[in-house]
């Protein structure tokens, strides 16, 4: 038996579908900026509609809505002619997905949701189908050939409807100013969320955990300072001002040239310049500081004064990286 060559028909396939992904931006016109004027100045949800594969499309359309600003849910329309229908109301907007335009669960609702909704948008492959002619706003979509060989699997179609849901979403978000921070309230649980809004302020050790030793202080009872206190560091404070660290690189480099650690004063042998951040800067940008420097551990400053410390363990164990 001849064996089959996969990686040639999986670029066959990757080869229809960008294409057809190119096609799209030659196909949208004023309905598209219709549309995001629409739902950006809507005062209730934007709801996505869609049976089979396509009612997969448009929940994953409308979940990167949600997340990104824009409030939608997803309804199928089969439950919607059982009851669902009652979520909709006077203010949403609904968007029907349906490559052939001809759906029936789609067709059999129509009446339906244009009585409950405000507006109605169409995603077909035709603006003469059953469903486009109903819609209030219609948007074509053609795919020149299906990946699928027999023409049958939905392919280079739903992956249109995928291409443009994320063209819709960003489009808005962007029209829209979303920032980062927005996006973190959306995703409070998620680590993506945790990195855009845990501050160093949150993680950062201070007051009596810190270690800490004058610069007269011996090598020997500066380890024993470090060792207590377990970050790997101590500041060594003049005063009220911190005017080096010493870490476990110091220690190996003091090893190395066989420094006497009962007779060495901890000044002589501290990093004088050392990496410092702010405590309201993000705890992922700190692991950005730590990283880059190959360094464990960084100094936090408030108003220009050392306040504590943040270590790589502190980031990892908040699930920062």
């Amino acid at each position: 038996m001849k064996k089959y060559n996969y990686i040639a028909s999986a670029k066959r396939t990757l080869k229809i579908e960008s294409d057809s992904i190119n096609s799209i931006s030659r196909q949208l016109n004023e309905s598209f900026t219709d549309l995001c004027e629409k739902v950006i100045n809507s005062k209730g949800k934007f709801i996505i509609m869609g049976v089979g594969k396509s009612g997969h499309i448009a929940q994953k359309i409308s979940a990167t809505l949600s997340s990104t600003g824009t409030p939608s849910i997803f309804i199928h329309p089969t439950e919607a002619a059982h009851g669902d229908i009652g979520l909709i109301n006077k203010t949403d907007i609904v968007l029907l997905i349906s490559n052939s335009g001809e759906t029936d669960e789609i067709i059999n609702i129509l009446p339906s949701l244009k009585r409950h909704s405000k507006e109605i948008a169409s995603l077909t492959c035709s603006n003469k189908s059953s469903i486009a002619n109903l819609a209030d706003i219609k948007i074509q979509l053609k795919s020149e050939k299906e990946a699928c060989p027999l023409d049958l699997a939905p392919t280079s179609s739903t992956t249109n409807a995928l291409v443009f849901g994320d063209a819709l979403a960003i489009a808005l978000l962007e029209a829209k100013g979303f920032t980062k921070k927005d996006f973190a309230y959306s995703h409070p649980a998620g680590k993506l969320g945790k990195k855009l809004i845990i501050q160093v302020s949150d993680l950062m050790h201070k007051g009596n955990s810190v270690p800490c030793v004058k610069p007269e202080t011996m090598l020997d009872r500066a380890l024993i300072e470090i060792t207590k206190k377990s970050l790997g560091i101590t500041l060594i404070k003049d005063k009220s001002k911190v005017i080096g660290i010493f870490t476990d690189g110091d220690l190996r480099r003091c090893i190395n040239k066989k420094v006497n650690i009962q007779s060495t004063k901890i000044k002589a042998v501290m990093t004088k310049k050392f990496k410092t951040i702010n405590s309201d800067a993000l705890a992922v940008d700190a692991a950005k500081i730590m990283e880059k420097n190959k360094i464990f551990t960084l100094v936090v400053t408030k108003n220009n004064k050392h306040i504590g410390v943040i270590s790589m363990h502190d980031l990892v164990q908040a699930r920062i990286l």
